[in-house]
């Protein structure tokens, strides 16, 4: 199975990935990474910070945007090749986030889409934007 090759893309495509950002993700993704940033693993240090609270690693939603890219749109077999993110608000531990990927330029001859890729919480503020360049699957009936 692979997901949509440069011949199924066009521009307005687009695609959703959402979850709820619990406690145990942001301390597994900090022991993945090593960010043991307090921001976001230490309650009593994050209360006195200007978000008041502990607040999820902005890479831990860029990989929320991996997921749609990789899974979703273009989907399986795409190689993601670059990435530009913007935070534009924090996430806190309960938020409901929906990473969303929508096509705005196909380069057929050089087998590459960008798309613009969001976060955007439960209450409809943006919380990341930025773009993504990705080569999607080539078609195995004509790679030859």
């Amino acid at each position: 199975m692979i997901g949509k090759t440069i011949d199924e893309l066009k521009v307005g495509d687009t695609a959703e990935f959402t979850k709820t950002v619990s406690e145990a993700d942001i301390y597994l993704y900090a022991g993945v990474t090593g960010d043991v940033n307090p921001a976001h693993i230490d309650e009593v240090h994050a209360s006195h910070t200007f978000f008041k609270t502990r607040i999820a690693h902005g890479m831990l939603l860029a990989g929320f945007i991996s997921t749609v890219l990789g899974n979703r749109l273009p989907g399986y077999g795409t190689i993601y090749m670059k990435q530009e993110l913007e935070f534009l608000a924090p996430v806190r531990i309960g938020d409901t986030v929906t990473a969303r990927a929508e096509v705005v330029e196909v380069e057929k001859e050089e087998n590459r889409v960008k798309l613009r890729t969001t976060c955007v919480n439960q209450d409809g503020t943006t919380v990341v934007d930025g773009e993504a360049l990705v080569s999607p699957p080539k078609d195995p009936k004509h790679s030859g």
